[in-house]
C-alpha cells in the first residue's frame, strides 16, 4: 500500500510515469522503507496504464465483493454508481418489509415494586 501511496502522490504531483527511484524517494522522506522487488514489480504491472482507468476498474471488482451486512452492497452501489445507474435501481425498488414486534411491557410481577418507583 505504501508503494501505491508513493506512486498516487507523485502522479498527483505530475508524474505521469514515476520511477522506481523517485517511488523510493518519496518513501524515504516520511521514514518509510520499501523492497525494491515490489516497488518493481508494481511498476511492472501498471507500466502503460492510466491510472484514473486502473482505479475505475478496481471499483468495479470491489463493488462485487460482499461487505457485510444484507443492504450495504445495494447501498454502495447506488451511491457510488454514478456510471452504472440502471442496475442499483431494482435492488432499491423493492425494500423488505419490516416486521413490526411489539414488546410486552414488564408488569410489576416481581415481588410487587419496581427498581424505580
Amino acid at each position: 500500500m505504501k508503494v501505491i501511496a508513493a506512486y498516487l502522490l507523485a502522479v498527483l504531483g505530475g508524474n505521469t510515469s514515476p520511477s522506481a527511484d523517485e517511488l523510493m524517494d518519496i518513501l524515504s522522506s516520511v521514514g518509510a522503507e520499501a523492497d525494491g522487488d515490489r516497488v518493481q514489480f508494481f511498476l511492472s504491472e501498471i507500466e502503460g496504464k492510466d491510472i484514473t482507468e486502473v482505479i475505475a476498474s478496481g471499483r468495479e471488482k470491489l463493488a462485487s465483493v460482499p461487505a457485510g451486512g444484507g443492504g450495504s452492497v445495494a447501498v454502495a452501489a447506488a451511491v457510488g454508481g454514478g456510471s452504472g445507474g440502471g442496475t442499483a435501481a431494482p435492488a432499491a425498488a423493492e425494500p423488505k418489509k419490516e416486521e413490526k414486534v411489539e414488546e410486552k411491557e414488564e408488569s410489576d410481577e416481581d415481588m410487587g415494586f419496581s427498581l424505580f418507583d
